[in-house]
Protein backbone atom coordinates (compact mmCIF):
# COMPACT_ATOMS: atom_id res chain seq x y z
CA UNK A 1 0.00 0.00 0.00
CA UNK A 2 1.43 3.32 -1.32
CA UNK A 3 1.76 5.65 1.94
CA UNK A 4 1.73 8.80 -0.52
CA UNK A 5 -2.04 10.27 0.06
CA UNK A 6 -2.85 10.10 -3.38
CA UNK A 7 -5.83 12.12 -5.06
CA UNK A 8 -7.89 9.03 -4.92
CA UNK A 9 -7.62 7.16 -1.75
CA UNK A 10 -9.23 3.87 -3.61
CA UNK A 11 -6.48 3.52 -6.00
CA UNK A 12 -2.75 4.18 -6.33
CA UNK A 13 -2.22 5.82 -9.87
CA UNK A 14 0.13 4.22 -12.38
CA UNK A 15 3.80 5.03 -11.74
CA UNK A 16 5.52 6.79 -14.14
CA UNK A 17 9.20 5.94 -14.84
CA UNK A 18 9.83 8.29 -17.87
CA UNK A 19 9.03 10.56 -20.66
CA UNK A 20 10.16 11.75 -23.98
CA UNK A 21 8.49 14.30 -26.52
CA UNK A 22 4.86 14.62 -25.78
CA UNK A 23 4.75 11.17 -24.21
CA UNK A 24 5.15 9.31 -20.73
CA UNK A 25 5.82 5.98 -20.05
CA UNK A 26 4.72 3.92 -16.88
CA UNK A 27 6.10 0.92 -14.92
CA UNK A 28 4.60 -1.44 -16.95
CA UNK A 29 5.97 -0.38 -20.11
CA UNK A 30 2.86 1.13 -21.35
CA UNK A 31 3.30 4.75 -23.34
CA UNK A 32 0.64 7.36 -23.05
CA UNK A 33 0.23 10.47 -25.49
CA UNK A 34 0.31 13.60 -22.86
CA UNK A 35 -3.12 15.34 -24.70
CA UNK A 36 -3.43 17.55 -21.73
CA UNK A 37 -0.39 18.64 -20.91
CA UNK A 38 -0.87 16.99 -17.11
CA UNK A 39 -3.14 19.71 -16.57
CA UNK A 40 -1.64 22.38 -19.36
CA UNK A 41 1.47 22.57 -17.64
CA UNK A 42 3.84 20.45 -19.88
CA UNK A 43 4.26 23.08 -22.93
CA UNK A 44 7.52 21.68 -24.19
CA UNK A 45 6.47 18.08 -24.08
CA UNK A 46 9.22 15.75 -21.46
CA UNK A 47 12.75 15.74 -21.53
CA UNK A 48 13.33 18.54 -23.44
CA UNK A 49 17.44 18.74 -23.34
CA UNK A 50 18.05 22.56 -23.50
CA UNK A 51 15.60 23.03 -20.32
CA UNK A 52 17.61 19.53 -18.49
CA UNK A 53 21.03 21.31 -19.26
CA UNK A 54 19.90 24.49 -18.10
CA UNK A 55 18.56 23.03 -14.74
CA UNK A 56 21.53 21.11 -14.37
CA UNK A 57 24.19 24.08 -14.89
CA UNK A 58 21.88 26.19 -12.18
CA UNK A 59 22.92 23.46 -9.37
CA UNK A 60 26.24 23.54 -9.92
CA UNK A 61 26.04 27.31 -9.91
CA UNK A 62 23.85 27.91 -7.19
CA UNK A 63 21.25 25.36 -6.11
CA UNK A 64 19.38 27.93 -3.03
CA UNK A 65 19.40 31.03 -2.23
CA UNK A 66 17.01 32.19 0.37
CA UNK A 67 15.22 35.71 -0.83
CA UNK A 68 15.41 36.86 2.44
CA UNK A 69 19.48 37.64 1.79
CA UNK A 70 19.94 37.18 -1.90
CA UNK A 71 18.57 37.68 -5.36
CA UNK A 72 20.18 35.72 -8.25
CA UNK A 73 21.11 36.31 -11.88
CA UNK A 74 18.49 33.94 -13.21
CA UNK A 75 15.98 34.98 -11.02
CA UNK A 76 16.60 38.51 -12.19
CA UNK A 77 16.76 37.77 -15.89
CA UNK A 78 13.59 35.97 -15.98
CA UNK A 79 11.74 38.88 -14.00
CA UNK A 80 13.33 41.16 -16.74
CA UNK A 81 12.16 38.67 -19.69
CA UNK A 82 8.60 38.39 -17.90
CA UNK A 83 8.37 42.29 -17.61
CA UNK A 84 9.43 43.12 -21.51
CA UNK A 85 6.88 40.66 -23.35
CA UNK A 86 3.87 41.56 -20.34
CA UNK A 87 1.00 43.85 -21.04
CA UNK A 88 1.61 47.45 -21.01
CA UNK A 89 2.36 48.91 -17.45
CA UNK A 90 3.36 45.73 -15.91
CA UNK A 91 6.63 46.99 -14.18
CA UNK A 92 7.42 43.70 -11.64
CA UNK A 93 7.48 40.16 -11.02
CA UNK A 94 7.14 38.52 -7.68
CA UNK A 95 8.60 34.95 -8.45
CA UNK A 96 6.03 31.94 -6.32
CA UNK A 97 6.03 28.02 -6.52
CA UNK A 98 2.80 27.35 -7.99
CA UNK A 99 -0.36 28.59 -9.50
CA UNK A 100 -2.50 28.88 -6.23
CA UNK A 101 0.35 30.64 -4.74
CA UNK A 102 0.15 33.22 -7.13
CA UNK A 103 -2.86 34.16 -6.96
CA UNK A 104 -2.69 34.20 -3.24
CA UNK A 105 0.40 36.57 -3.58
CA UNK A 106 -1.60 39.08 -5.91
CA UNK A 107 -4.72 39.25 -3.43
CA UNK A 108 -2.45 40.41 -0.78
CA UNK A 109 -0.61 42.65 -2.74
CA UNK A 110 -3.95 44.06 -4.38
CA UNK A 111 -5.00 44.84 -0.84
CA UNK A 112 -1.72 46.04 0.50
CA UNK A 113 -1.84 48.78 -2.25
CA UNK A 114 -5.13 50.21 -0.91
CA UNK A 115 -4.04 50.01 2.56
CA UNK A 116 -0.55 51.98 1.67
CA UNK A 117 -2.99 54.79 -0.56
CA UNK A 118 -4.99 55.02 3.25
CA UNK A 119 -7.77 53.05 1.89
CA UNK A 120 -8.18 50.70 4.63
CA UNK A 121 -11.89 49.83 3.99
CA UNK A 122 -11.29 48.02 0.78
CA UNK A 123 -11.84 44.47 1.68
CA UNK A 124 -13.99 42.50 -0.85
CA UNK A 125 -12.70 40.95 -4.37
CA UNK A 126 -15.92 40.67 -7.00
CA UNK A 127 -15.05 37.49 -9.16
CA UNK A 128 -17.10 35.05 -11.29
CA UNK A 129 -19.51 31.82 -10.73
CA UNK A 130 -17.65 28.77 -12.25
CA UNK A 131 -14.25 29.82 -12.43
CA UNK A 132 -11.05 28.23 -10.67
CA UNK A 133 -8.16 30.17 -8.73
CA UNK A 134 -6.39 27.70 -6.73
CA UNK A 135 -6.48 25.66 -3.80
CA UNK A 136 -4.66 27.78 -0.78
CA UNK A 137 -7.79 29.74 1.56
CA UNK A 138 -7.93 32.75 -0.27
CA UNK A 139 -7.45 31.49 -4.16
CA UNK A 140 -10.66 28.86 -3.27
CA UNK A 141 -12.61 32.00 -1.62
CA UNK A 142 -12.72 34.05 -4.75
CA UNK A 143 -12.75 30.75 -6.95
CA UNK A 144 -16.31 29.86 -8.28
CA UNK A 145 -15.86 26.20 -8.61
CA UNK A 146 -18.32 24.88 -5.99
CA UNK A 147 -17.54 21.51 -5.53
CA UNK A 148 -14.01 22.25 -4.23
CA UNK A 149 -15.54 25.77 -2.17
CA UNK A 150 -17.89 23.04 -0.25
CA UNK A 151 -16.31 21.60 2.03
CA UNK A 152 -14.48 24.54 3.37
CA UNK A 153 -16.91 27.35 2.95
CA UNK A 154 -17.20 28.67 6.44
CA UNK A 155 -13.46 29.25 6.29
CA UNK A 156 -13.75 31.46 3.26
CA UNK A 157 -14.10 35.07 2.99
CA UNK A 158 -17.25 36.62 1.37
CA UNK A 159 -16.91 37.11 -2.24
CA UNK A 160 -19.48 38.47 -4.57
CA UNK A 161 -20.14 36.97 -7.45
CA UNK A 162 -21.19 37.61 -11.31
CA UNK A 163 -22.16 35.51 -14.13
CA UNK A 164 -19.15 33.57 -16.47
CA UNK A 165 -18.76 34.84 -19.95
CA UNK A 166 -20.33 31.73 -21.08
CA UNK A 167 -22.08 32.11 -24.60
CA UNK A 168 -22.80 28.83 -25.42
CA UNK A 169 -24.96 28.28 -22.30
CA UNK A 170 -25.87 31.82 -21.10
CA UNK A 171 -26.54 33.66 -24.48
CA UNK A 172 -30.59 34.29 -24.81
CA UNK A 173 -32.61 33.52 -27.76
CA UNK A 174 -32.46 36.05 -30.14
CA UNK A 175 -29.64 38.08 -27.87
CA UNK A 176 -27.22 39.27 -29.94
CA UNK A 177 -23.22 38.46 -28.59
CA UNK A 178 -22.55 42.01 -28.16
CA UNK A 179 -26.04 42.37 -25.68
CA UNK A 180 -25.02 39.04 -24.31
CA UNK A 181 -21.19 41.23 -23.16
CA UNK A 182 -23.37 43.94 -22.39
CA UNK A 183 -25.97 42.43 -19.97
CA UNK A 184 -23.06 40.56 -18.01
CA UNK A 185 -21.11 44.12 -18.06
CA UNK A 186 -24.22 45.86 -16.66
CA UNK A 187 -24.43 42.46 -13.78
CA UNK A 188 -20.51 43.09 -13.22
CA UNK A 189 -21.46 47.35 -12.57
CA UNK A 190 -24.39 46.48 -10.74
CA UNK A 191 -22.32 44.53 -8.19
CA UNK A 192 -19.84 46.54 -7.87
CA UNK A 193 -22.37 49.66 -6.75
CA UNK A 194 -24.52 46.93 -4.67
CA UNK A 195 -20.89 46.14 -2.94
CA UNK A 196 -20.02 49.69 -2.81
CA UNK A 197 -16.68 50.49 -4.97
CA UNK A 198 -14.98 52.41 -2.00
CA UNK A 199 -14.81 48.43 -0.52
CA UNK A 200 -13.93 46.54 -3.66
CA UNK A 201 -10.12 45.74 -4.17
CA UNK A 202 -10.74 44.16 -7.49
CA UNK A 203 -12.19 41.87 -10.07
CA UNK A 204 -10.69 38.38 -10.55
CA UNK A 205 -11.28 36.35 -13.92
CA UNK A 206 -9.24 33.81 -15.91
CA UNK A 207 -8.82 35.40 -19.83
CA UNK A 208 -9.96 31.89 -20.53
CA UNK A 209 -11.37 30.08 -18.65
CA UNK A 210 -9.52 26.83 -17.40
CA UNK A 211 -10.35 23.31 -15.81
CA UNK A 212 -13.93 24.54 -14.26
CA UNK A 213 -15.75 25.43 -17.50
CA UNK A 214 -13.48 23.84 -20.07
CA UNK A 215 -11.07 26.31 -22.11
CA UNK A 216 -14.38 29.15 -22.73
CA UNK A 217 -13.25 31.94 -24.11
CA UNK A 218 -14.78 35.49 -23.39
CA UNK A 219 -16.39 37.27 -26.06
CA UNK A 220 -15.49 39.91 -28.41
CA UNK A 221 -15.04 43.44 -25.95
CA UNK A 222 -16.02 41.52 -22.74
CA UNK A 223 -12.65 42.10 -21.33
CA UNK A 224 -12.25 45.54 -22.59
CA UNK A 225 -15.69 46.46 -20.87
CA UNK A 226 -14.26 44.93 -17.57
CA UNK A 227 -11.38 47.25 -17.60
CA UNK A 228 -13.33 49.96 -18.51
CA UNK A 229 -15.39 49.34 -15.11
CA UNK A 230 -12.31 48.94 -13.06
CA UNK A 231 -10.94 52.29 -13.92
CA UNK A 232 -14.33 53.98 -13.34
CA UNK A 233 -14.74 52.59 -10.05
CA UNK A 234 -11.02 52.44 -9.06
CA UNK A 235 -10.53 48.66 -8.48
CA UNK A 236 -7.86 46.08 -9.43
CA UNK A 237 -8.13 43.88 -12.54
CA UNK A 238 -6.66 40.90 -12.07
CA UNK A 239 -5.96 38.08 -14.59
CA UNK A 240 -5.52 34.33 -13.57
CA UNK A 241 -3.92 33.16 -16.50
CA UNK A 242 -2.26 30.30 -14.58
CA UNK A 243 -3.59 27.92 -16.90
CA UNK A 244 -4.62 29.67 -20.10
CA UNK A 245 -0.98 31.55 -20.19
CA UNK A 246 2.63 31.27 -21.09
CA UNK A 247 1.60 30.54 -24.68
CA UNK A 248 -0.87 28.46 -24.26
CA UNK A 249 -3.86 29.96 -26.29
CA UNK A 250 -0.70 31.83 -29.02
CA UNK A 251 0.25 34.98 -27.35
CA UNK A 252 2.58 35.04 -24.44
CA UNK A 253 -0.18 36.32 -22.29
CA UNK A 254 -3.96 35.33 -23.26
CA UNK A 255 -5.09 38.28 -22.10
CA UNK A 256 -3.37 40.29 -25.56
CA UNK A 257 -5.59 38.98 -27.46
CA UNK A 258 -8.20 40.96 -25.84
CA UNK A 259 -6.46 43.95 -26.28
CA UNK A 260 -6.67 45.32 -22.40
CA UNK A 261 -3.95 45.25 -19.47
CA UNK A 262 -4.75 43.96 -16.32
CA UNK A 263 -3.14 45.43 -13.15
CA UNK A 264 -2.31 42.10 -11.80
CA UNK A 265 -1.68 38.43 -13.64
CA UNK A 266 -1.04 35.51 -12.24
CA UNK A 267 0.74 32.91 -13.88
CA UNK A 268 2.39 29.31 -13.27
CA UNK A 269 2.01 25.75 -14.80
CA UNK A 270 3.43 26.59 -18.25
CA UNK A 271 6.04 29.54 -17.16
CA UNK A 272 8.37 26.17 -15.95
CA UNK A 273 6.21 23.79 -18.42
CA UNK A 274 6.50 21.69 -15.42
CA UNK A 275 10.54 21.38 -14.70
CA UNK A 276 10.10 22.44 -11.54
CA UNK A 277 7.55 24.08 -9.32
CA UNK A 278 7.39 28.01 -10.14
CA UNK A 279 4.55 30.56 -10.68
CA UNK A 280 4.34 34.28 -10.70
CA UNK A 281 2.96 37.65 -10.38
CA UNK A 282 3.30 40.22 -12.49
CA UNK A 283 2.43 43.55 -11.28
CA UNK A 284 1.34 46.93 -12.78
CA UNK A 285 4.52 49.48 -11.64
CA UNK A 286 1.98 51.37 -10.72
CA UNK A 287 1.24 48.88 -7.70
CA UNK A 288 5.06 48.68 -6.80
CA UNK A 289 5.95 52.19 -7.01
CA UNK A 290 3.05 52.89 -4.35
CA UNK A 291 4.71 50.17 -2.18
CA UNK A 292 8.05 51.64 -2.33
CA UNK A 293 7.13 55.15 -1.16
CA UNK A 294 5.38 54.04 1.45
CA UNK A 295 6.45 50.94 4.11
CA UNK A 296 9.02 49.80 1.15
CA UNK A 297 8.04 46.02 1.61
CA UNK A 298 5.57 43.59 0.37
CA UNK A 299 4.39 41.81 3.84
CA UNK A 300 4.13 38.58 2.01
CA UNK A 301 7.45 35.06 1.31
CA UNK A 302 7.73 31.84 1.64
CA UNK A 303 10.71 29.51 2.00
CA UNK A 304 11.03 28.80 -1.57
CA UNK A 305 10.43 31.89 -3.43
CA UNK A 306 12.51 32.64 -6.51
CA UNK A 307 14.75 29.66 -6.34
CA UNK A 308 17.64 29.66 -8.32
CA UNK A 309 16.91 26.05 -10.12
CA UNK A 310 13.64 27.07 -11.00
CA UNK A 311 13.89 29.88 -12.58
CA UNK A 312 16.67 28.12 -14.87
CA UNK A 313 14.15 26.15 -16.11
CA UNK A 314 11.82 28.96 -16.64
CA UNK A 315 14.18 30.80 -18.20
CA UNK A 316 15.31 27.76 -20.61
CA UNK A 317 11.98 27.42 -21.37
CA UNK A 318 10.82 30.77 -22.49
CA UNK A 319 14.45 30.62 -24.81
CA UNK A 320 12.87 27.88 -26.34
CA UNK A 321 9.72 29.21 -26.81
CA UNK A 322 11.54 31.85 -28.37
CA UNK A 323 13.92 30.18 -30.40
CA UNK A 324 11.61 27.82 -32.02
CA UNK A 325 8.78 30.37 -32.78
CA UNK A 326 6.79 28.03 -30.97
CA UNK A 327 3.69 30.76 -30.07
CA UNK A 328 3.14 30.46 -34.13
CA UNK A 329 3.32 27.20 -33.78
CA UNK A 330 0.44 27.01 -30.54
CA UNK A 331 -1.39 28.97 -33.60
CA UNK A 332 -1.07 26.72 -36.70
CA UNK A 333 -1.13 23.62 -34.50
CA UNK A 334 -4.35 25.00 -32.73
CA UNK A 335 -6.15 25.68 -35.84
CA UNK A 336 -5.08 22.03 -37.03
CA UNK A 337 -6.31 20.37 -33.78
CA UNK A 338 -9.85 22.49 -34.10
CA UNK A 339 -9.74 21.35 -37.44
CA UNK A 340 -9.26 17.77 -36.77
CA UNK A 341 -11.55 17.51 -33.92
CA UNK A 342 -14.48 19.30 -36.05
CA UNK A 343 -14.09 16.65 -38.92
CA UNK A 344 -14.41 14.17 -36.08
CA UNK A 345 -16.52 15.64 -33.59
CA UNK A 346 -18.97 18.30 -35.32
CA UNK A 347 -21.55 16.40 -35.92
CA UNK A 348 -21.89 14.06 -32.55
CA UNK A 349 -25.15 13.17 -31.15
CA UNK A 350 -23.18 14.31 -27.78
CA UNK A 351 -21.07 16.93 -28.35
CA UNK A 352 -22.18 19.95 -28.05
CA UNK A 353 -19.39 22.51 -28.55
CA UNK A 354 -16.07 23.07 -29.53
CA UNK A 355 -13.75 25.72 -28.64
CA UNK A 356 -11.22 27.40 -26.99
CA UNK A 357 -7.76 29.55 -28.45
CA UNK A 358 -4.95 27.59 -29.71
CA UNK A 359 -4.01 24.72 -28.10
CA UNK A 360 -6.12 25.23 -25.61
CA UNK A 361 -9.30 23.48 -26.36
CA UNK A 362 -12.19 21.62 -25.32
CA UNK A 363 -15.58 19.48 -26.14
CA UNK A 364 -18.38 20.24 -24.14
CA UNK A 365 -20.27 17.15 -23.80
CA UNK A 366 -24.25 16.66 -23.50
CA UNK A 367 -27.09 13.99 -23.72
CA UNK A 368 -29.22 16.20 -26.51
CA UNK A 369 -27.57 18.57 -28.84
CA UNK A 370 -30.78 20.28 -30.11
CA UNK A 371 -31.62 21.46 -26.41
CA UNK A 372 -28.30 21.14 -24.47
CA UNK A 373 -29.37 18.49 -21.75
CA UNK A 374 -26.80 17.89 -19.98
CA UNK A 375 -25.82 13.63 -19.11
CA UNK A 376 -27.44 13.30 -15.44
CA UNK A 377 -24.19 13.89 -12.50
CA UNK A 378 -24.48 10.84 -11.44
CA UNK A 379 -23.34 8.90 -14.28
CA UNK A 380 -19.83 10.73 -14.16
CA UNK A 381 -19.32 10.66 -17.29
CA UNK A 382 -15.70 12.47 -17.25
CA UNK A 383 -14.70 10.12 -14.96
CA UNK A 384 -15.46 7.68 -17.54
CA UNK A 385 -13.79 9.26 -20.26
CA UNK A 386 -10.48 9.93 -18.34
CA UNK A 387 -10.30 5.88 -17.36
CA UNK A 388 -11.40 5.26 -20.83
CA UNK A 389 -8.66 7.64 -22.43
CA UNK A 390 -5.99 5.90 -20.12
CA UNK A 391 -7.05 2.48 -21.33
CA UNK A 392 -6.18 4.21 -25.23
CA UNK A 393 -3.11 5.06 -23.57
CA UNK A 394 -4.20 9.01 -24.09
CA UNK A 395 -3.88 11.76 -21.00
CA UNK A 396 -6.91 14.10 -21.39
CA UNK A 397 -8.57 16.53 -18.80
CA UNK A 398 -12.30 15.73 -17.70
CA UNK A 399 -14.22 17.54 -15.82
CA UNK A 400 -17.45 17.61 -14.29
CA UNK A 401 -19.79 20.18 -13.15
CA UNK A 402 -19.35 22.01 -16.20
CA UNK A 403 -22.79 23.96 -15.94
CA UNK A 404 -23.00 24.88 -12.37
CA UNK A 405 -21.14 22.75 -9.96
CA UNK A 406 -22.82 19.55 -10.54
CA UNK A 407 -24.08 18.99 -13.97
CA UNK A 408 -22.16 18.86 -17.19
CA UNK A 409 -18.86 17.49 -18.69
CA UNK A 410 -16.70 18.85 -20.50
CA UNK A 411 -13.14 17.16 -22.07
CA UNK A 412 -10.27 19.86 -22.12
CA UNK A 413 -6.95 19.32 -24.49
CA UNK A 414 -3.83 20.87 -23.95
CA UNK A 415 -1.13 19.23 -25.94
CA UNK A 416 2.53 20.10 -25.98
CA UNK A 417 3.51 23.02 -28.32
CA UNK A 418 5.73 20.64 -30.10
CA UNK A 419 3.20 18.17 -31.38
CA UNK A 420 2.77 17.48 -34.70
CA UNK A 421 0.25 17.52 -37.07
CA UNK A 422 0.39 13.92 -36.88
CA UNK A 423 0.25 13.54 -33.53
CA UNK A 424 -2.83 15.61 -33.02
CA UNK A 425 -4.49 13.04 -35.79
CA UNK A 426 -3.59 9.99 -33.65
CA UNK A 427 -4.90 12.38 -30.47
CA UNK A 428 -8.36 12.94 -31.86
CA UNK A 429 -8.40 9.20 -32.89
CA UNK A 430 -7.69 7.84 -29.57
CA UNK A 431 -10.27 10.44 -27.74
CA UNK A 432 -12.91 9.31 -30.41
CA UNK A 433 -12.47 5.83 -29.11
CA UNK A 434 -12.61 7.17 -25.58
CA UNK A 435 -15.45 8.72 -25.80
CA UNK A 436 -17.75 5.56 -27.80
CA UNK A 437 -16.12 3.87 -24.77
CA UNK A 438 -17.51 5.82 -22.29
CA UNK A 439 -20.60 6.11 -23.83
CA UNK A 440 -21.15 2.60 -24.06
CA UNK A 441 -20.49 2.33 -19.84
CA UNK A 442 -22.97 5.12 -19.02
CA UNK A 443 -25.83 4.67 -21.45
Amino acid sequence: MSRILHRSLHQTPPMAVGGQGICLRDSQGKTYIDASGGAAVSSLGHGHPDVIAAMHAQIDRCAYAHTAFFTTEVAEQLADRLVARAPAGIGAVYLVSGGSEAMETALKLARQYFVEGGEDQRSLFIARRQSYHGNTLGALAVGGNEWRRKPFAPLLMDVPRVAPCYEYRDRLEGQTTAQYTAMLLDELEATILLAGPERVIGFCAEPVVGATGGAIPPTPDYFRGVRALCDKYGILFIADEVMCGMGRTGTMFAIEQDGVAPDLIAVAKGLGAGYAPIGAVLANGAIIERLRSGSGTFLHGHTYIGHPVAAAAALAVQDVIERDDLLVQVQKRGATLRRMLGDVFASHPHVGDIRGRGLFLALELVRDRATREPFAPELKLHAAIKAKAMECGLMVYPMGGTIDGRRGDHVLLAPPFIVSAAQLSEIVTRLDDALKAALRQVS
